[in-house]
């Protein structure tokens, strides 16, 4: 097998932060073997070796590698001489549809994610310094529910969405709804794209609870905190997937 160069993991690969480890393990995963630092045909190293590289434990590891599984980038050989082997072989409908997106589809999605960053933030910021009661606050409890109760891929990514366009209501501006509603639109056809990941839904399932303790506490600082963690993380997980 191709050899691929001695410095290039050490360069590209580096610690994450703790709370946002899955994510952060699949994006720099994902781009070290689409940009070829770990080449077509090549067994990545053992899960030992990469676990100590991006400072995780095995655990969070193995779950990055399960993602990178799903979306066709490599796939892991059992008995002698076996290993995790880089493939780039879209096995899913999601994984293929992702690898067929056209170059200025990508470079809009990506500004999409950046447009996110600043305003859904903002958004959970003011819905927060509002500190909803009554019909308002139960709108946002009944939104948190259904998303945490939905376990179908398709009824979870509904769910979500209505779930942020709720928060953004709150805001009470309706250019933040509009601006929501606009980005929530384009998330929506890239998380399409990737595969459904159990882990990834665990964690964005704390992160709107979280979002919910916050605006209902009147904490606006912390909403937006919480919201600004929450857009990192899926730009972290899409950059990867996609590509």
């Amino acid at each position: 097998m191709t050899a691929s160069p001695q410095h290039l993991p050490e360069a590209v690969l580096r610690p994450v932060r703790g709370h946002h480890a899955f994510e952060a393990c699949v994006e720099q995963l994902a781009t070290a073997i689409r940009l070829g630092v770990y080449p077509l045909g090549t067994t990545l190293p053992p899960e030992r070796e990469l676990a100590a590289i991006l400072h995780v434990s095995r655990a969070t590891l193995r779950e990055a590698m399960a993602a990178l599984r799903e979306a066709g980038l490599v796939e892991t050989r059992r008995g002698r001489g076996g290993g995790t082997v880089v493939t780039l072989k879209p096995r899913t409908p999601s994984a293929r549809a992702a690898a067929r997106v056209a170059p200025e589809r990508r470079r809009d999605w990506l500004d999409a994610l950046e447009f996110r960053s600043v305003v859904e933030p903002g958004a959970a910021w003011l819905a927060a310094r509002s500190r909803p009661t009554g019909v308002r606050r139960e709108q946002l409890e009944r939104a948190l529910a259904d998303v945490q109760a939905a376990r179908k891929p398709a009824a979870h990514r509904q769910a979500d969405s209505r779930f942020h366009l709720t928060v953004a209501s709150l805001a009470n501006s309706p250019r933040v709804i509009e601006a929501v509603t606009s980005v929530q639109a384009t998330l929506h056809e890239m998380l399409l794209a990737i595969p459904v990941l159990d882990t990834n839904i665990a964690h964005s399932d704390r992160q709107h609870a979280a979002l919910v303790k916050a605006i209902l506490a009147g904490n606006a600082a912390r909403a937006r905190t919480v919201m600004e963690e929450h857009c990192d993380d899926t730009a972290a997980l899409l950059r990867g997937l996609v590509g």
